[in-house]
């Protein structure tokens, strides 16, 4: 028997993504999905791509048919799913959030940089946070998973191995990012339309993103200290990708950093270590839930450059939530997500 999924915010990019994705999955199918823009209408009168595909239509997010669900995505935005997750948890439903409501383990915190207050504090406790490669063990036992940001997901898994083994200096890491636009979302949005993105590329967030609070958290809780971090955003005139250079000091210039994230990553399937002198390119993972990492040593200096590239969609987003799915059933952790990306 297959098992049953709800997803919650199912009309944005995500949404179609994990619809996607479960089209697929062998052990999963979509049961109820909710949207309160669209409301009654058909999938695939939502997303085009759908037509034959699937009879759902979209119901509100009350709809009693989400309870018959054994597991629930939330791809909403911040706020929503901290204040409907318990009623899902206490009926026995699993909750992944691909929103940031439980990313971030102070509430203080995550109020600051969210500007509300988080209404379900206890639940942070309980919450895992999603990255398998990170936190497998704790993922597995999990009912309640907040699942990583893009931005997160990017720079966490270039900087794992050096971190674990204290080969740089943790009080100065820079990490340049870099997003296509479906990283802002599906509504419209002045700041996202073709004629203000295309033949351009610019930052923002530069004051101060709300991926940096979580990267920064994640990071210090593999160092086990106080890590000091420059993290600037960028839009880049794609539709979807995400590409992390991220600059850091060595400890020891010697060290054979090469074949520390080659055993770091030699059982995971989806971080692809490329070989010196190769550099991952956005289009090499589109559509799929891999990461690709590559290193540069800067001649003459301490230097050590790591460049990371994900599908801020795939393994930034549904990819990654559907590998923690599975992870908390106990299904093969790759079940659904073996497509490669997609080329040209």
């Amino acid at each position: 028997m297959k098992l049953k999924v709800g997803i919650i915010g199912g009309s944005g990019y995500t949404g179609i993504e994990l619809l996607r994705i479960l089209h697929q999955h062998p052990r999963a199918e979509v049961h109820a999905i909710t949207s309160r823009a669209v409301k009654g209408k058909k999938l695939y009168e939502v997303f085009p791509n759908m037509h034959g595909m699937s009879d759902l239509s979209y119901l509100l997010p009350d709809d009693e048919k989400l309870f018959e669900c054994d597991i629930v995505f939330f791809a909403t935005p911040h706020g929503v799913a901290m204040d409907s997750a318990g009623l899902f948890l206490e009926r026995n439903i699993k909750v992944i959030d691909l929103g940031a409501d439980f990313r971030i383990t102070d509430a203080a915190i995550w109020s600051e940089w969210y500007n509300m207050e988080h209404t379900q504090e206890y639940l942070l406790s309980e919450a895992v946070y999603g990255q398998p490669e990170i936190k497998r063990s704790a993922i597995k036992d999990a009912r309640l998973i907040a699942n990583p940001g893009c931005y997160p997901t990017a720079v966490l898994l270039a900087l794992k191995p050096l971190l674990e083994n204290n080969l740089i200096d943790p009080s100065n890491i820079i990490a340049d990012c870099k997003s296509g636009a479906s990283g802002a979302g599906r509504n419209a949005n002045q700041a996202t339309l073709l004629c203000e993105i295309t033949e351009s590329f610019k930052p923002y967030g530069v004051s101060g993103h709300r991926h940096f609070p979580e990267i920064k958290q994640e990071l210090e809780s593999i160092s086990g200290g106080v890590i000091g971090l420059t993290f600037t955003p960028h839009l880049v005139p794609m539709s979807r990708g995400i590409e992390a250079t991220i600059y850091t000091d060595l400890i020891d210039s010697d060290a054979d950093i090469l074949s520390c994230y080659e055993k770091a990553y030699e059982n995971e399937e989806f971080v692809k270590i490329l070989p010196e002198g190769v550099y991952p390119e956005t289009r090499s993972v589109k559509s799929s839930n891999y990461c690709q990492i590559s290193i540069q040593y800067v001649e003459h200096s301490n230097k050590l450059v790591i460049k990371s590239v994900i599908d801020n969609l795939g393994k930034g987003a549904a990819g990654q939530a559907i590998q923690n799915m599975n992870l908390m059933f106990g299904l093969d952790e790759k079940e659904g997500l073996l497509e490669i990306g997609l080329l040209p």
